[in-house]
């Protein structure tokens, strides 16, 4: 039973790293100095679901990307400054896939918003933080706290 609990973790991370992998090289959404300076604040005449998944276009996208390619992995995300990325993780993550869940996580978001460092949140269910991820550019390292 450990043998199959080890193999389903490698191919769950295996295949997520494949995923965000080939369809942001297919045209996932890309960050434009419009993304960056349009940031309207939280207060304005915005509904809530222009805020839902990303405070910018591109975040949004991302953010949508991010859920319907999960295959059920993801509850939901957000995006918040283009560096930021948030995820809920469904029940059916277990506890030791969570780090690899996050590393592939930054892989693609590093690539959607490149040369800036990022963050990624990781709640559990019930919406407690479990897990926060930091890509530092200048090292190139992923930092897990």
């Amino acid at each position: 039973m450990n043998l199959l609990e080890q193999g389903r973790k490698i191919a769950i991370a295996f295949i997520l790293v494949l995923v965000l992998t080939i369809t942001t090289a297919c045209g996932g959404p890309t960050v434009t100095e419009t993304d960056r300076t349009a940031t309207p604040p939280i207060g304005s005449n915005q509904t809530y679901a222009q805020l839902e998944r990303g405070n910018t276009p591109t975040g949004q996208s991302f953010g949508d990307w991010v859920v319907q390619t999960s295959q059920g992995l993801i509850q939901d995300a957000y995006v918040r400054d283009n560096n930021q990325l948030g995820v809920v993780i469904s029940p059916q993550v277990k506890p030791q896939e969570v780090q690899p869940l996050a590393k592939s996580l930054v892989q693609g978001f590093r690539k959607n918003f490149p040369d800036q460092n990022l963050t990624v949140f990781v709640y559990s269910p019930d919406k407690r933080l479990i897990l926060t991820t930091q890509y530092n550019r200048a090292t190139n390292q992923i930092q897990y706290s």
